[in-house]
């Protein structure tokens, strides 16, 4: 009983991989699911950059802001100091994958 339940659930795999390899390939288009999920995806690199930017600057303000008004307590200093690193890291981190994206976008089309 078990052998005959993976042998159909192989069977369906095969079938549904086969129909999804070969309609593809067959109409010698790029499928519609395909454009939607690009262009989604476009979209949302774009909302991120556009939101990163000005959430990178006010955690950098905040970060100096935290350091001018201290009062000389080592520790508001230190973690003043982790608060603009870490914010200059991730928006780096961020455009650096965007840089990356564009560049295999590049490649393949």
């Amino acid at each position: 009983m078990k052998k005959r339940k993976f042998y159909i659930c192989v069977v369906i795999i095969f079938v549904v991989f086969f129909v999804f390899c070969t309609s593809s390939n067959s109409y010698a288009a790029t499928p519609k699911l395909i454009n939607k999920l690009s262009s989604a995806f476009d979209d949302i690199e774009n909302w991120l950059i556009k939101l990163s930017t000005p959430a990178t600057a006010v955690a950098v303000g905040v970060g100096l802001f935290m350091k001018k008004f201290s009062f000389g307590d080592e520790e508001r200093i230190r973690s003043a100091k982790k608060i603009i690193r870490g914010s200059l890291v991730a928006y780096g981190i961020l455009l650096a994958l965007d840089l990356i994206l564009a560049a295999i976008k590049s490649l393949v089309g």
